[in-house]
């Protein structure tokens, strides 16, 4: 008689090996994959905004270079505002569309006790300026920095970093993440989104040495489908993560998706080197899956910030509806793939008076000197860009960053 016992033990031993492997194979798998591509681990926690205070002394050096008449040439306001800590200690700050030229004391044309400019004031569509390591606003780059790719083309800058001219090489150049837009009609009248770019800035003297194309769209037919990269990037492993989202032009589309790519350390400007986020995994073609939205009251506004918080990821952008005209509002994920958790607690950016809009929160962790600082953008708020313009060129202020200190916590 077969010994029945010793059968069972055998029955049970494939079994027990198969699982084995299988959890052995998932280590393997786990292991192969860097920490910072999926969530999980006591050290990512919740995260939402726990209090906030201005930040009087940087938005002052903006309004103090700004409204200095000393110069015909420099920056006197504009939009977009990003930054990058060069190897010398200065800090770049670029920005899209820049007036130049002459500011004048008040009061303006209108009897107003501010400061103005003429509406014949130069308009360019990206600028960059210099601070010195002390913190002082020195010099404007002659204008634009990056030049129209076409006549009806143009470029705004988004995220920097300072990399290697080439893997393992010692020079250093600025890689600069650039959004190419073209004119377009109603309601794409801020253009019509294009192409994601990187442009490398020489070191020391920051010429531009070339522009790379990184991800062509023109191909998508719906502009409201197609994704640029740039509006934050986070440096995480041996990984920077760059973040990137569509555009909400419409009332049935009340809020933007979020997408993410990744790139090893250091090469941001080889093309061949991005991977995209497809849904399941990292992908070099194809159409990149959104990893936060659903078009109505979750999601992101057309540039938005990440930042890391010890493991947590946290996300600042405008939030959804209405209250997106003056609300900074968070999501957090313990991983640049999400899922991403919120909205949770923002803040009510302070706004110079009424008829106003903030837009565009970006965080400078290189201006903060161990704080979280993050500014906004202010604009006068009204769909006919030609009166928009108007008033924000007879008060100057409108036109300028915002800046304020947050501190993160656990809810």
């Amino acid at each position: 008689m077969p010994d029945d016992a010793g059968a069972r033990r055998r029955t049970g031993a494939g079994p027990v090996l198969i699982l084995a492997l299988v959890l052995a194979l998932a280590a393997v798998l786990l292991t192969a994959l860097p920490d910072d591509d999926r969530e999980g681990g006591g050290a990512c926690t919740a995260r939402t905004v726990r209090d906030w205070d201005p930040d009087a002394a940087l938005t002052g050096e903006f309004t103090r270079y700004g409204d200095d008449a000393t110069r015909t040439d420099d920056w006197t306001g504009g939009d977009g505002t990003h930054s990058v800590r060069l190897p010398d200690g200065r800090l770049l700050w670029l920005f899209s569309d820049t007036y130049l030229g002459q500011v004048h004391p008040p009061p303006n044309p209108a009897g107003e006790s501010v400061a103005w400019r003429d509406t014949a004031t130069p308009l360019v569509r990206n600028s960059a300026v210099l601070m010195s390591p002390a913190g002082r606003l020195e010099a404007t780059l002659p204008a634009p920095v990056f030049p129209d790719p076409a006549p009806g083309h143009w470029r705004w800058p988004v995220a920097a970093r300072v990399e290697p001219r080439s893997p393992g090489s010692d020079e250093k150049v600025v890689r600069v993440l650039l959004w190419t837009r073209t004119t377009g009609r109603s309601p794409w009248i801020y253009g019509v989104p294009t192409s994601t770019e990187v442009a490398t800035l020489s070191l020391p003297g920051l010429r531009l040495e070339g522009i790379t194309t990184v991800l062509d769209q023109a191909s998508v037919t719906d502009p409201a489908r197609r994704v640029l990269f740039g509006t934050t990037a986070v440096d995480a492993g041996d990984w920077t993560y760059v973040f990137g989202g569509t555009d909400a032009q419409a009332a049935s589309r009340p809020t933007s998706h979020a997408y993410v790519a990744r790139v090893p350390r250091g090469r941001l400007g080889e093309p061949g080197a991005w991977e995209y986020w497809g849904g399941e995994r990292w992908e070099v073609r194809g159409r990149p899956a959104a990893v936060l939205g659903n078009g109505a009251d979750k999601g992101v506004g057309s540039a938005f910030t990440v930042v890391r918080d010890g493991r947590t990821y946290v996300l600042l952008t405008m939030a959804a509806g209405t209250a997106g005209l003056t609300t900074v509002t968070a999501y957090w994920a313990c991983s640049p793939t999400g899922p991403w958790h919120g909205p949770t607690k923002g803040f009510r950016a302070p706004l110079p008076g009424a008829g106003v809009a903030a837009y565009n929160p970006q965080a400078h962790r290189a201006a903060g000197d161990g704080r979280l600082v993050l500014s906004y953008d202010v604009n006068w708020l009204d769909a006919d860009a030609a009166a928009a313009q108007l008033n924000i060129t007879r008060n100057v202020s409108l036109y300028r960053p915002r800046f304020v200190s947050l501190r993160l916590a656990a809810p």
